[in-house]
């Protein structure tokens, strides 16, 4: 509950407010229990009026009521008596029933705001996060604790702040009155509590680990759902679907299993606490209706008594099913602290330098870099010049380490040894958001949003245009972007233009099409330092021209890292980097490395053929 308690504190005065109106709700409901002792043991006995006696509190309240009804049913008769009550009795259960709206009124936006801050903290840790964390992660399972196991932490811990927030309240003021007519049967009442309690608490002790349990298994039945959405022309390609549907299948029925275990266990909470609660009555009827045969208390204090005791026994049951839904909570809860809870490993220095421009070069010395959970190096003492102006192409075959080397110098991941220099600064010391403002990322798999080709081209670029562009400005320059990347004939050509949604992933558009906005985008954003990431592999040979010719508009002027499986893109860089296994193979020209007749010879004559 400690860790709850930390997600309350931004409401505190929603929440104040609250327990004030639970506050006069249980005095509203208390004031209407002492009316039925005086009215009961008069309204029988008319006749029996007593004077104001008594030394204790008890004594003193109890006959200052008896004179009061007594005197009012002689003065008004029985009728009109009856009817005064009645009408004091639906104005306390009006006032009761005003300030029981007003708490709900209030502990409404605290349920809700929760809810929205622990999604919205959710999503802000997740973009945080460095990429080694979802390497290990599926996002099946992340998807699952930002929507199912938020809304569990909603449905069950946050529901339950009603009844935490107003029953104790109503059960105190039953009690203190219990206690001023019948210390003894309080006691007695207390005593069938605790017992009822302990056996409850037990039945909902492992409520927690099954909840936790559950989660997991719901996150892995998300996971498998987004690999069938996002394999499944594969699936369909290899007849997979009846494989595909039995894998799901054995997941979502071992998480049925383990749901209808929590639900067995939880729906016990409500039949359990009544038939406790019943069971507790008959015997406090037993108890009582002995004391009143010895006339230890009358019948009216007893049936009084009573009644405050019902008015414990709801409340009660709302906290016992709270209780299950905590616990059930709790473990959506650790699921969801988990990731809030994730070391960031990247992140900016307290001291971090900040950069606007880039003015000499990158420098990559000794670097070397393991996955996480790897024995092995990806990399081994990489050390070249990447110099203003110039471009280096790192050609190799698959797993030589290309994109690795790529994805070091955004800090996506730091080296494992060795350094990587900006203007001879390391890029560890420099800020983060301002080392990746100076570099332009296009990469093979173009990363669209569902949204507009205007806002995707204008992607985090916008709040920088905006301050100091006109909206009109603003569209001159997405456009010259979208023309230089050679998109803007196709975009002319669609629906709405700019304004058209390209769907998830940009599937309304071709590849070479997607290609071409994340060019756009990229020449929006005018970045120093390029890393283009085999941006011209699986196109055909209309668009790879197009995109190309883009590409070289884009490399005007500027610095670039270019990764690239079809070496004819690169024959023209200041220098060519050859990979194999993580180290530097090769170095050079285009032509110097054709009369070397090494690695890079063999595969340019691969792709010759």
């Amino acid at each position: 509950m400690r860790k709850l308690l930390q997600y309350y504190a931004p409401y505190k005065r929603l929440i104040g407010l609250a327990v004030i109106c639970n506050l006069l709700m249980s005095v509203f409901m208390v004031i209407s229990i002492p009316v039925l002792q005086p009215f009961l043991q008069i309204l029988f006995n008319p006749g029996e009026l007593k004077e104001p006696v008594g030394n204790n509190a008890q004594q003193g309240l109890e006959a200052k009521l008896n004179h009061f009804f007594s005197q009012l049913i002689t003065d008004h008769g029985r009728e009109d008596a009856l009817l005064i009550v009645c009408v004091f009795l639906v104005i306390t259960f009006l006032g009761k029933n005003i300030f029981r709206y007003l708490s709900m009124y209030y502990l409404a936006p605290v349920r809700n705001g929760i809810v929205r801050d622990l999604r919205q903290k959710l999503v802000a840790k997740t973009v945080a996060l460095p990429l080694s964390y979802f390497s290990e992660e599926r996002k099946g399972d992340l998807m699952s604790r930002v929507s199912a196991d938020v809304q569990e932490v909603e449905w069950s811990i946050v529901s339950a702040t009603v009844a935490v927030a107003r029953e104790p309240i109503v059960i105190l003021g039953s009690l203190i009155f219990m206690i001023s007519v019948s210390p003894g049967l309080l006691v007695f009442v207390f005593g069938l509590m605790l017992f009822s309690g302990l056996i409850i608490a037990g039945v909902g002790r492992s409520l927690k680990k099954q909840s936790g349990e559950a989660q997991q298994k719901l996150g892995l039945i998300g996971s498998l759902l987004e690999e069938t959405l996002g394999g499944l022309r594969i699936i369909k390609g290899f007849n997979a679907e009846k494989w595909q549907e039995e894998r799901f299948a054995r997941e979502n029925d071992n998480y049925t299993s383990t749901l209808n275990k929590i639900y067995r266990r939880r729906d016990l909470a409500s039949p359990l606490s009544e038939f406790l609660g019943i069971g507790a009555v008959s015997v406090l009827l037993w108890f009582g209706a002995k004391q009143v045969f010895s006339g230890e208390i009358s019948a009216a204090t007893f049936i009084t008594f009573l009644y405050a005791f019902y008015n414990i026994i709801e409340p009660a049951k709302a906290l016992s099913s709270a209780s299950y839904g905590i616990k059930k909570g709790l473990g959506a809860l650790e699921r969801v602290e988990a990731v809030l809870n994730a070391d960031l490993k990247i992140y900016s220095k307290d001291d971090a330098l900040k950069v606007s421009s880039f003015e000499d070069k990158i420098v990559f010395k000794n670097v070397s870099f393991r996955y996480q959970n790897s024995e092995e190096n990806a990399l081994s003492n990489i050390s070249f010049e990447l110099k203003k102006g110039q471009t280096i192409a790192l050609v190799g075959s698959s797993g030589a380490g290309k994109s690795t080397i790529a994805d070091l110098l955004p800090r996506f991941f730091d080296v494992s040894e060795g350094q990587i220099l900006i203007d001879g600064k390391d890029i560890r010391d420099l800020h983060l958001q301002d080392l990746r403002n100076l570099m332009g990322i296009v990469s093979q798999d173009a990363i669209l949003f569902n949204d507009t080709v205007w806002n995707n081209i204008s992607f985090s670029t916008i709040d920088i245009l905006r301050e100091s562009l006109t909206k009109k400005e603003i569209d001159e320059a997405i456009e010259n972007a979208a023309i230089a990347a050679n998109a803007h004939e196709f975009i002319e050509h669609l629906p709405q233009g700019y304004e058209t949604n390209i769907g998830d992933r940009g599937g309304k558009l071709s590849g070479g099409q997607r290609q071409r906005l994340t060019i756009a985008r990229a020449l929006l954003k005018n970045p120093p330092i390029l890393i283009l990431d085999e941006a011209t592999s699986a196109l055909d040979s209309e668009s790879e021209k197009l995109v190309q010719a883009a590409l070289e508009r884009l490399l005007e002027n500027r610095t670039a890292l270019v990764i690239a499986h079809r070496l004819s893109t690169v024959q023209y860089a200041s220098e060519i980097i050859v990979l194999d296994s993580g180290q530097i193979a090769e170095r050079g020209t285009h032509t110097e490395l054709m009369k070397k007749s090494g690695i890079y010879k063999k595969l340019v004559e691969l792709q010759a053929l």
